[in-house]
C-alpha cells in the first residue's frame, strides 16, 4: 500500500549490523501483569543487535514502577495520568531520541504475548513496511472471546477508517504494533485520549506501508479494567472526534463540501419552491418562510465551502511545515543512530 517516497530518512543505511529495537510499555497500575510481559519480551531477534525496554508509567498508584524497574526496564514516570494518546507520543520521542529502528508498542496488561514481538518486527526489518499492526481479527483460528459489544464496535470503528482512508484494515484498535523510524518521524499525532486509529489515518495519508498479521490475544484482562474502553459509549465519542479531527486535517475540503451539500439541497431546494410558486401565483405568500428557511440553508452552504476551501490552503502550509520538521527530526535521528 503507499507509493515509494522519494527520500527516506533510513534511506541507505546499512542493516547489516543489525538494527536497534525500543520496546515500549504503557502502564496504568500494572503491578501483577509488568513484570511478566517484560520477561517475555525475546532476548534475541533475527536483524535486531540491541533491544531496550521502556516502561512509561502513566500515574500508577500501585508498585507498577519499581516492579518494571526489578524487572531491567528503563521506567519513565509520570506524576498524573496524562492519557494513552499522550504516553505513546512520548514513546515516539523516546524511540527517536534514543537513534531507534523500531519501536514496538505492547501493553503492560498482559494481553498480548510478547513472544510475538520478532513477527511483528519482521517485515520492517526486511525493509517491506513501515508499521504492523496485530489483527486480531485476519483469522478465525486467532479471533479473540470477548463481547459481542465490543467485538461490534471494532468491527464499526474499522469501516469508518476504511471510509474515511479508502483503505480497509481488519483491526484498527489493537495497541500491539512495530513502527519503522520512518513511520515515527513522520507522526505528528494530537489525540491524548488514544492513538491507535489515529495513526493509521495519518499513515495512510502520508504513503507509508502498513501491515497487518494475525496474533492470538487474549480478548479480556485477566485483571483489571480497560482505561479506554471501560465505558464504550464515551470511548466511541472520543474515538470518533479524534478520527474526524485526523481526517479534517488532511481532507478538510472533502469535509466541508460534503456538509455544504448537505445544507444546499433543503437550502436551494426551498428556494426553487419559492420561485416557483412565485411565477405561477404572482404571489411569495403564504410560502414566504421557505425563502427565510431557505436563504439560511443557503447561506451555510456557501460559508461552509468557503472555510473548507480556506482550510484546505493551510494544510498544505501545514504540511510544508511538516517537511521541515521531519528534516531536523531525521537529522537527529540519524546522529542519535550513529551514537548507538
Amino acid at each position: 500500500m503507499g507509493s515509494e517516497r522519494v527520500q527516506r530518512a533510513d534511506a541507505g543505511l546499512s542493516r547489516d549490523r543489525g538494527l536497534v529495537l525500543m520496546v515500549a510499555l504503557p502502564c496504568l497500575n500494572e503491578a501483577k501483569t509488568v513484570e511478566a510481559v517484560i520477561a517475555g519480551v525475546p532476548a534475541e531477534i533475527p536483524g535486531i543487535r540491541r533491544i531496550e525496554i521502556v516502561v512509561i508509567d502513566d500515574g500508577s498508584s500501585d508498585e507498577t514502577g519499581r516492579l518494571a524497574a526489578r524487572a531491567g526496564a528503563q521506567v519513565v514516570t509520570h506524576e498524573r495520568n496524562r492519557g494513552l494518546g499522550a504516553t505513546f507520543r512520548e514513546a515516539v520521542d523516546l524511540a527517536l531520541a534514543k537513534g531507534a529502528d523500531i519501536l514496538v508498542n505492547i501493553d503492560g496488561d498482559g494481553q498480548f504475548d510478547a513472544a510475538d514481538i520478532p513477527s511483528l518486527v519482521a517485515p520492517i526489518v526486511a525493509g517491506e513496511a513501515d508499521m504492523v499492526t496485530a489483527s486480531r481479527f485476519m483469522n478465525e483460528q486467532t479471533r479473540p472471546e470477548m463481547p459481542a459489544i465490543k467485538r461490534w464496535g471494532n468491527s464499526q470503528v474499522a469501516n469508518i477508517v476504511a471510509l474515511l482512508t479508502g483503505v480497509r484494515f481488519k483491526d484498527v484498535s489493537c495497541g500491539f504494533r512495530a513502527l519503522s523510524a520512518e513511520a515515527l518521524l513522520r507522526l505528528n499525532l494530537v489525540g491524548g485520549f488514544t492513538y491507535t486509529q489515529e495513526t493509521f489515518i495519518e499513515l495512510v495519508f502520508k504513503q507509508l506501508n502498513i501491515v497487518e498479521i494475525p496474533v492470538k490475544v487474549r480478548g479480556t484482562r485477566e485483571f483489571g479494567t480497560s482505561r479506554v474502553a471501560s465505558n464504550l459509549p464515551l470511548y466511541a465519542f472520543r474515538a470518533l472526534q479524534i478520527m474526524l479531527r485526523a481526517f479534517i486535517a488532511f481532507r478538510p475540503l472533502v469535509f466541508f463540501a460534503t456538509l455544504s451539500a448537505l445544507f444546499a439541497v433543503p437550502g436551494f431546494g426551498l428556494l426553487l419552491f419559492l420561485c416557483t410558486h412565485y411565477l405561477q401565483t404572482g404571489l411569495f405568500s403564504p410560502h414566504i418562510w421557505s425563502g427565510f428557511v431557505g436563504g439560511s440553508f443557503a447561506f451555510l452552504s456557501m460559508s461552509t465551502l468557503v472555510t473548507g476551501l480556506v482550510a484546505d490552503m493551510l494544510v498544505r502550509i501545514r504540511l510544508n511545515q511538516e517537511n521541515s520538521l521531519y528534516f531536523l527530526k531525521s537529522t537527529e535521528w540519524r546522529r542519535q543512530r550513529e551514537d548507538v
